[in-house]
């Protein structure tokens, strides 16, 4: 009996139309489905603008919980709402076609207003507002929250704004584009804007395999560009960043533009870079570089240099305003990254022949690759990882993996049972665990390792009032410990950085899921007992 794919989608007529769209592609395919509807806390609260609402992917989070416990097969969102990390076992499974990707503006009376200093627009968006402020820096911008027709039904409603801006994509798709909006083709889009992503899990070979005939794969290419952008900036909901990929098909060039604000839109930066099709790896990350190398962390950070070491909890990792608006308000909250990483050059040399075995356990390993080699340049056989991410990240930018294991201990457990070739080339930074390569060489297992990135300790002396600590690497411990004591409450994200911190710490607690929210969450439970 064929498998009933199991369709989780947001309730929305908007959400509804675009998982419509996807049953109906996979029915001409052949496969059977069902809708499974779920609302979502960006459904929920629609009185405060989304930047506020303190949850990463508030449009997405309420699904991907749902496929983690199975009730979903497969998930089916707007691209732009999905945070550029997904939760660990869920898969980007096809991006379809995208629609148009610009904003619009209906109007609540005539064009008058553009040229008076008093108009009003509204818009829940930060980036529509940022962008909105720095081309009519006298004009007000207000909230406006809920789905298509509740925002149409309240401009409408309004005595004072003079319009509101919306998805062009989204109101072509209900058929509410209203003769007297006008398209914002200087405003640039959110990243993703116009396209539908479906996800599922890692493990479903059966919808991966229905989805990924739907994907189209100019799309993700673009959308990809841009997502990358956007987490290179490591921005989000508070973050206005706008993103635009798109191939010329004459030239077979990609052309991108994206743009960094402040919130109120008095400042800009902006890039514009082309790349050919097959040469495009770093297009995303020369871009963010370009934007953060003119100012473009400390545009992003201006808003939170008034805090410093105080509160109950550190952060030895940044963390995004959003996400710590994810904790409760009773709870204070500093931050600072206590670990650097620098990629070293790579020799030439290292990749002249073919290398028949390499393992790489992490995803800075992976970057610090990329910084010294294209994909065409690195030779690899065979591939081990540790960790779906890292996987995830490998499989996209340089080659299929071999084997992925769930930590170094176990990898090293496999490779010495599995491998004809007993040697590997491990790509490692300066500072690492010795659980893997002792364990290599104590089974007869030779490791050329090799240094592609160091791994530089930034302690910063917390306050004594602070009670936890969050730790998100065994290297983050190593570099708390520099300046700080163990009489604290160490919230580690997974069971390797938790067995470094039990070593010195008392009180060590774990997450239940390898993510920021997740380590997050567990926070909240703990001060709320």
């Amino acid at each position: 009996m064929q498998k009933i794919i199991r369709i989780g989608t947001r309730d929305s007529k908007l959400a509804l139309w675009q998982a419509n769209k996807v049953r109906n592609e996979l029915k001409e395919l052949g496969y059977e489905s069902e809708l499974v509807p779920i609302k979502s806390l960006g459904d929920i609260v629609l009185d405060k603008p989304l930047y506020e609402l303190g949850v990463t992917g508030v449009f997405t989070k309420s699904l991907d919980v749902a496929m983690l416990h199975k009730k979903i097969d497969i998930a089916v969102h707007s691209l732009k709402d999905v945070p550029t990390v997904l939760p660990e076992k869920i898969m980007q499974a096809a991006v379809l076609k995208r629609d148009d990707y610009s904003d619009v503006l209906v109007l609540k009376g005539t064009e008058e207003f553009f040229g008076q200093p008093n108009g009003i627009i509204a818009t829940g968006s930060l980036r529509r507002k940022a962008m909105w402020l720095n081309r009519y820096p006298t004009h007000k911008v207000v909230g406006l929250r809920g789905n298509v027709n509740t925002r149409l039904e309240k401009l409408e409603n309004s005595e004072s704004w003079n319009g509101a801006i919306f998805a062009t994509a989204g109101l072509y798709r209900l058929g509410k584009i209203p003769t007297e909006a006008i398209k914002l083709s200087w405003m640039i889009p959110a990243p993703g804007q116009g396209a539908i992503m479906i996800t599922c899990l890692q493990e479903d070979d059966y919808s991966i395999d229905a989805c990924e005939q739907l994907n189209h794969r100019e799309t993700e290419i673009c959308t990809n560009i841009e997502r990358e952008f956007l987490h290179l900036l490591e921005g989000g909901c508070t973050a206005p960043i706008g993103a635009l990929a798109y191939i010329d098909g004459k030239t077979e060039e990609i052309n991108f533009k994206g743009v960094l604000l402040n919130k109120d839109g008095s400042k800009k930066i902006t890039v514009n870079k082309t790349a050919k099709v097959g040469s495009h790896d770093y297009l995303a990350k020369d871009c963010a570089d370009y934007v953060i190398n003119r100012g473009g962390k400390e545009l992003m950070s201006e808003e939170d240099e008034r805090i410093t070491n105080i509160g109950d909890i550190y952060s030895t990792k940044k963390l995004s305003e959003l996400q710590k608006e994810t904790l409760s308000h009773a709870i204070g909250v500093s931050d600072s990254d206590f670990i650097k990483i620098r990629f070293n050059r790579i020799p030439p040399k290292v990749m002249k022949n073919e290398i028949e075995n390499v393992v790489i356990t992490s995803q800075n390993g992976v970057e610090a690759l990329l910084n010294s080699f294209t994909k065409d340049e690195m030779n690899f056989k065979n591939i081990f990882c540790v960790g779906r991410r890292t996987k995830k990240l490998i499989e996209n930018r340089i080659g299929k993996v071999a084997h992925v294991a769930k930590n170094a201990l176990k990898l090293g457990e496999y490779l010495s049972t599995e491998l004809t070739k007993k040697e590997v080339t491990y790509f490692c930074s300066d500072l690492r665990l010795d659980t893997l390569p002792s364990y290599l060489k104590e089974n007869g297992v030779v490791v050329n390792e090799v240094e592609a990135y160091k791994t530089m300790f930034s302690p910063v002396k917390i306050n004594d009032q602070v009670s936890g600590v969050l730790f998100f690497s065994p290297s983050g411990i190593d570099s708390y410990l520099q300046k700080n004591s163990t009489n604290k409450i160490a919230f580690c994200i997974g069971e390797t950085t938790a067995a470094q911190a039990r070593k010195h710490f008392k009180n060590v607690q774990v997450s239940n899921l390898p993510s920021v929210d997740s380590i997050l969450e567990l926070v909240n439970t703990h001060f709320s007992k």
